[in-house]
């Protein structure tokens, strides 16, 4: 099991105004996902530097498990095999058991021993 990125996303109130503390220092949004009246995620990247924002409301519709948890961030990790990420790691809490989402990748959200979210995502 190998790791191709592991990105920050931060949950957020509302994402616009810290979408423009993010875009002051060099990031643009190539992603951009509406949700409700406003913007419910976004992936940043500035070069190879990703960064995601996803609000406290979109979390909440998306994976409520992870937001009754309240995180202020979590890491999102790709890697080359879910399952090898999740046979590693055997004693921890998982949160959100593998899914398959609408944008592509599986899925499967665990507690790190530390209190934080780890999101595994695999590509197709």
């Amino acid at each position: 099991m190998g790791f191709r990125r592991v990105t920050p996303l931060h949950v957020v109130d509302t994402i616009e105004p810290v979408l423009a503390f993010w875009t002051a220092l060099g990031f643009q949004a190539l992603v951009e996902v509406p949700h409700g009246e406003g913007l419910g995620f976004v992936l940043l990247a500035a070069g190879d530097v990703h960064v995601m924002l996803q609000s406290k409301a979109s979390l909440a519709a998306d994976l409520p498990a992870i937001a009754r948890l309240e995180p202020q961030t979590l890491l999102y990790a790709d890697v080359d095999s879910l399952e090898g990420a999740l046979a590693a790691v055997p004693s921890v809490e998982l949160l959100v058991p593998e899914r398959q989402t609408s944008y592509g990748p599986k899925e499967a959200a665990v507690r790190a021993p530390s209190g934080h979210v780890v999101l595994f995502a695999q590509e197709r």
